[in-house]
């Protein structure tokens, strides 16, 4: 029976909430091999595709291995595309990324299901508060996201962390490290995308003395060195397809072989995998390895972007500036205003940026940049010199950093004798965007 949606969800979840209470959601398929088939989600979420491990599993040819998931929130059901080779419709529209009403029907492949909303509300667990560890949010997305992590670190299990860059990710691998039994064994990271392709074998599975030219002695690979504790593999996306078929037989038999050894050494560690990438389309494209995609995926931990929770904005402003000059010190309302309208493309990395330089910068009314806090001091000459201050925040912004580019580039243009490569060289940017610097700020390199 089809009801209203925003009756069935409760507008917001009160800070000591333990439980958000869901619309309660089916899945029907009433068109194409599998027609009757049917799948209620309970926890929020649900994946469609014909490969094992999908909540909704089709057995329709044109149907991607991992076609499409839906998540269900307080307010929406979302229907995301996980880059299918055949797309997904909703009313003959090829949809990406859509909010979807009850009793619409999806098309994938030569099958068509219908979301459902049944009277049977779904629930998810929150954990209650608004910091986890050094992880701080109060949104419904994160209060979410803190009692899965809560929940996983008590295990074992493999756990995947999805998120773009600058999401903590790390941070969320580490607190799964800490609150386990494993907190007392090592941890240890390994950024994949770091490691060059000739070397990546030897990084992670070590290799004995004479394997290859410039193998002077035996080295452990990150593997043993995480044995009793946990391995992080960040950007676990760029191993290359051969790498990826080694990991695999790794974490199912527990015993690492070394480059250039006949015999494998058992290891005990616990992996976590973290990419900024979309590994469902990474594995549709060819690019990752599905078995193992299932393999790493055994608990999945989605990290919102900020622009998606602007709630915690303000929140997590006072927490960063607070880190910088002490307890007790309130960041200005003008402040927050202006960083609560930011999109941060580059995340909680880029507001603790954004924060940090304007302590340091003396751009915060009350704050001095050694980081304490004193309503009298006056702001550095230099800063009085530089910044306009007697103009809207963000006017005076643009107009700062228009003036640090402008001197920036007029002195690395001049100590390379104005050729624009040897500066593009010392400046560790490309020509091509040194020189739309350049025409930006109307210089000429023969000047």
């Amino acid at each position: 029976m089809d009801r209203d949606f925003e009756s069935l969800s409760t507008e917001v979840a009160d800070r000591n909430d333990r439980v958000l209470p869901l619309p309660g959601v089916s899945l029907s398929v009433v068109e194409g091999p599998d027609t009757g088939l049917r799948f209620d989600v309970e926890n929020g979420e649900a994946r469609v595709g014909s490969a094992p491990g999908n909540d909704l599993r089709l057995r329709d040819p044109m149907v991607s291995r991992l076609h499409a998931e839906l998540i269900v929130t307080k307010r929406a059901i979302r229907l995301r595309d996980l880059g299918s080779t055949n797309g997904t419709f909703v009313n003959e529209l090829r949809v990406r990324d859509l909010d979807l009403l009850p009793s619409t029907l999806v098309k994938v492949g030569t099958s068509v299901f219908r979301v459902d909303v049944s009277p049977d509300a779904g629930k998810v667990e929150l954990f209650p508060g608004t910091q986890f560890g050094p992880l701080v949010g109060g949104s419904v997305a994160m209060r979410r996201l803190f009692a899965v992590i809560e929940r996983a670190a008590r295990g074992d299990a493999t756990v995947l962390i999805e998120g773009e860059t600058g999401t903590g990710k790390e941070l969320v691998a580490r607190e799964l490290h800490d609150r386990s039994l494993r907190a007392s064994g090592p941890f240890v990271a390994v950024d994949c995308g770091a490691i060059p392709e000739s070397l990546g074998e030897s990084e992670l599975f070590g290799h004995v003395k004479g394997a290859f030219t410039g193998a002077v002695n035996d080295r452990k690979g990150v593997f043993e060195e995480a044995h009793g504790g946990t391995l992080l593999l960040d950007e676990i996306g760029e191993l290359s397809l051969p790498i990826q078929r080694k990991l695999l037989r790794l974490l199912e038999t527990r015993e690492v072989r070394r480059v250039g050894a006949s015999t494998p050494r058992a290891v005990d560690v616990r992996v976590i995998a973290a990419t900024n990438r979309d590994l469902a389309r990474t594995v549709n494209e060819g690019l990752f390895r599905e078995d193992l995609f299932y393999r790493i995926a055994v608990m999945r931990l989605e990290l919102p972007p900020l622009r998606a929770r602007r709630e915690d904005i303000p929140l997590l402003a006072q927490h960063l500036f607070e880190q910088l000059v002490g307890r007790g010190t309130r960041l200005p309302p003008s402040v927050l205003g202006a960083l609560v309208g930011r999109d941060w493309p580059g995340n909680v990395r880029e507001l603790r940026n954004a924060i940090e330089s304007q302590v340091h910068l003396g751009l915060i009314e009350g704050c001095s940049a050694d980081g304490g806090s004193d309503q009298s001091a006056p702001l550095p000459p230099e800063v009085e010199a530089l910044v306009p201050l007697h103009l809207p925040f963000k006017e005076a912004r643009d107009a700062w950093l228009d003036r640090f580019e402008t001197t920036y580039l007029r002195n690395l243009l001049r100590d390379s004798d104005g050729n624009v490569t040897r500066a593009a060289e010392r400046g560790g940017v490309s020509r091509r965007f040194l020189q739309r610097l350049m025409v930006r700020a109307g210089i000429r390199s023969d000047r």
